[in-house]
């Protein structure tokens, strides 16, 4: 399973001759990506009409969607901790993303290169070019 980050599903809607569109559109067909809610929120705060959020929620709410339990949330914690004693400072909400994926071996698709950073996160690679 895929967690596919906020980078990717705002080109997936503002890009539609985007790689990441085609690639999120194979994921999507073949039920092999989750939602999370800070992804959710992220997506939904960039929402310009009631109309487009409509569409999106349309999009989105059809995935499978992974709760965050406090173990996530310790994990997430946990991940911020070790990178800021090695300087290295990553966005909440990437944590928490990277939380999730930990916690239930699901591989990132993102186009945030900190993701690189977390150690023992699998990152997902596009075979689409």
């Amino acid at each position: 399973m895929v967690i596919a980050d906020t980078s990717v599903w705002i080109s997936f809607f503002n890009r539609p001759a985007s790689r990441e569109k085609r690639t999120l559109d194979v994921l999507i067909d073949s039920d092999e990506t989750a939602m999370i809610g800070v992804v959710l929120t992220e997506i939904l705060q960039g929402c310009r009409s009631p109309k487009e959020r409509g569409a999106l929620k349309e999009t989105i709410l059809a995935l499978p969607y992974v709760d965050m339990t406090q173990s996530v949330w310790i994990r997430a914690g946990e991940i911020s901790s070790a990178l800021l004693r090695r300087g290295i400072t990553v966005p909440i909400p990437d944590l928490i993303v990277a939380g999730v994926a930990l916690e239930h071996q699901f591989e990132v698709y993102s186009l945030d290169k900190h993701f690189q950073k977390i150690p023992g996160l699998a990152l997902y690679t596009p075979a689409i070019s």
